[in-house]
């Protein structure tokens, strides 16, 4: 290798890290769990709906990143700025409140995936919440960093588990490729779903503010957007994986009701081996694992950038109080959640789902004003050609959050 090809090669590491992370957060158990209902339930047929919603996080995390690179600003913090401190105020509320049910999940995939291996969720789930705050808490920036590559290694057993379940590569080549739609109930909830569970609120409000926690300049805009690419494609091709690994097998056997990530597992067993079983349940910890980690520090830096306090992994819990205080409230109540005996998690799943996808529209609607502000964006302020591209995603998750909404008040 050259000396100039070691140096660019050494320039992309030092910037990866805000896409890959944020993009494959969004793989977490209640997104697992989306895309193996819709393998199961409809086969390959709506795989396309998985690459439309991969294109629209690329889109997004990418204009998250550039605007966080750029303004040096969390998204929450713009919101206050450019919109007044009642719209900041509302976002963050908003934000949290959607967070903490969404973590709140996290852990209920930790707990499950342990049950699948035989160990209670009185274990598993404290477990769980201690290693992730003493990784996030204890460390530094850069060991963080490594530790959620590390996290984010795992998903390679979805990958997996999809060649081991022999899929009709065709057929999933057609659901790629010719787009159709059953127009029943089913499919366009978890076309929804789908749509929601990729294109993330949280996601979109970390990628921002890790970009600026990892001091990112302009000039490392360029590397930044491999790193944003990739992430985001990562999570497509994960999701596309679950999805042709059910396909294969659940819907292909006729076992078309999959309600959770962990039963997807048990089905495969009988199928597609214990090996299958065991990789699902793998991947399922890791994503749980990883989006536990994320989502509180996603809540932390939202309140730093609301109340103007240092919010910054580098910092101290002295140099920056609230920003610790918060990931550390959200995670133990969270944890503590699941613990309770006969939580109906159901409910509080499909609360925070309708939520998340409320809030998700708002916030597009915020960073597209923020993209074409001249006076925050200078010379990165975006072209007419990608103003229209925004207005398009925005446009269909206007539809998408009406058709949600609809269905969750008449199920």
């Amino acid at each position: 290798m050259t000396t100039t090809r070691k140096i660019r090669l050494a320039a992309l590491l030092s910037v990866m890290g805000p896409g890959i992370i944020a993009g494959l957060s969004d793989d977490d158990p209640a997104g697992i769990t989306t895309y193996s209902q819709l393998g199961a339930k409809f086969g390959y047929q709506l795989l396309w709906v998985v690459v439309l919603s991969t294109i629209a996080l690329i889109i997004f995390q990418d204009l998250g990143a550039r605007i966080g690179v750029v303004t040096r600003q969390g998204l929450i913090g713009l919101v206050r700025q450019k919109y007044g401190a009642r719209s900041g105020t509302l976002s963050a509320s908003a934000l949290i409140i959607a967070n903490f049910g969404t973590l709140t999940a996290e852990f209920a995939g930790i707990a499950i995936a342990g049950e699948l291996f035989g160990l209670s969720r009185f274990v598993t789930v404290p477990a769980g919440a201690l290693i992730v705050s003493f990784l996030v808490l204890r460390g530094s920036f850069a060991n963080i960093e490594k530790v959620f590559f590390a996290l984010s290694a795992v998903f390679i057993s979805y990958i997996v588990a999809g060649f081991m379940a022999q899929p009709d590569w065709g057929q999933a080549a057609r659901g790629v490729f010719v787009p159709s739609m059953p127009f029943t109930h089913d499919a366009l909830f978890l076309a929804t779903a789908t749509l929601g569970t990729t294109l993330a609120p949280w996601g979109l409000a970390f990628i921002q503010s890790y970009a600026v926690d990892k001091r990112l300049t302009r000039d490392d805009l360029k590397l930044l957007r491999i790193d944003v690419w990739t992430g985001s494609l990562l999570t497509g091709i994960i999701g596309f994986f679950v999805v042709i690994t059910c396909a294969a097998t659940l819907n292909k056997e006729g076992i078309t009701e999959i309600t959770d990530a962990a039963q997807a597992a048990r089905a495969l067993e009988p199928l597609a081996g214990t090996m299958a079983k065991a990789l699902f349940a793998i991947g399922l910890v890791g994503a749980a694992l990883l989006a536990a980690s994320i989502l509180p520090l996603s809540t932390a830096y939202s309140v730093g950038d609301l109340t103007g306090q240092p919010a910054a992994l580098d910092d101290g819990p002295k140099e920056a109080p609230l920003f610790y205080a918060t990931f550390g409230v959200m995670t133990v109540f969270a944890a503590g959640l699941i613990l309770i005996p006969d939580l109906p998690l159901i409910k509080v799943l499909v609360f925070t789902q309708i939520l998340n996808a409320v809030l998700l529209l708002p916030l597009l609607i915020f960073m597209y004003g923020i993209s074409k502000d001249e006076r925050l964006m200078g010379e990165f302020v975006s072209t007419r050609r990608m103003r229209g591209v925004y207005s398009s995603i925005i446009t269909l998750v206007s539809i998408c959050v009406l058709a949600l909404l609809w269905l969750s008040i008449n199920p």
